[in-house]
């Protein structure tokens, strides 16, 4: 009879071990894909200007999508610290992140934001260093690197595509987490009742009083003993008798009868 609510609680941890782990495994894929490489913009400005290469990450052209991920590691702790109505809320709001994340880097890789991200990039003074195109700027100052962009043609090289799937892919992982959660969550194991101290109950306290209660009087008892050896000592150092008068209970009774 025990055994349906045993294997119901097996399936419950599973799905709730399942459904972090996939949170957790798209929220730290989409963080990962976000720092690489996703594309390049090449500006050729006017001779004897250089070309500028500029290098293009997925934080750089989908910000949003980095974000929703540590929101989603945020969701997952509220999902593992909560529970009932509150739990479902947390999934909700999981599975918007999620859906989030793969919606903004559908939409926002293109050519001319990889150009409009690029031309920041060469703007300002510390990019401008990094960006490999000696001569193209005068000491690093930004107004050269204006001038380069305004009077540049660039193209982007889109190379990124892998790192796009990938994001695309946690932000799945991260939608089911949340729907899973939203269906399921209410029945799933709670955190907080691993560490709440156990309900006293009447009978559960004197139960679980009473060795100790017992463990009391041991402590006297063992002192009574002590005393009465001592005093058997004394009395046989003193010549007397320590068992004389300590008649069996009914032995009096037994002589009054005869």
């Amino acid at each position: 009879m025990n055994e349906r609510p045993v294997s119901d609680r097996a399936v419950s941890k599973r799905e709730y071990g399942a459904a972090l782990l996939a949170g957790a495994v798209g929220a730290g894929l989409i963080l990962l894909a976000v720092r690489q490489r996703w594309a390049q913009a090449v500006f050729t400005p006017p001779k004897p200007l250089s070309p500028q290469v500029v290098s293009v990450s997925g934080a750089d052209l989908v910000p949003l999508a980095g974000a929703l991920a540590l929101a989603a590691l945020a969701g997952l702790a509220a999902v593992i610290a909560t529970r009932g109505l509150l739990r479902r809320v947390a999934g909700a709001l999981l599975a918007v992140f999620g859906a989030g994340a793969g919606a903004a880097v559908t939409a926002s890789v293109t050519a001319a934001n990889v150009l409009g991200v690029a031309a920041g990039h060469i703007a300002s003074p510390e990019s401008a260093a990094v960006s490999g195109a000696a001569g193209s700027t005068t000491g690093g100052s930004s107004g050269g690197a204006a001038v380069v962009v305004s009077g540049a043609a660039g193209h982007a090289i889109i190379s990124g595509t892998p790192w796009r799937a990938a994001v695309i892919a946690g932000a799945l992982l991260v939608f089911l987490a949340g729907l899973a959660t939203v269906l399921r969550g209410p029945g799933w194991p709670v955190m907080s009742a691993r560490y709440e101290p156990p309900q006293r109950q009447d009978s559960g306290a004197a139960g679980a009083l009473g060795p100790g209660r017992a463990a009391r009087p041991a402590a006297p008892a063992a002192a009574a003993r002590a005393r009465d050896s001592a005093s058997m000592w004394e009395s046989l150092s003193g010549g007397e008798d320590p068992t004389e008068g300590d008649e069996p209970p009914g032995r009096e009774d037994r002589a009054s009868v005869d």
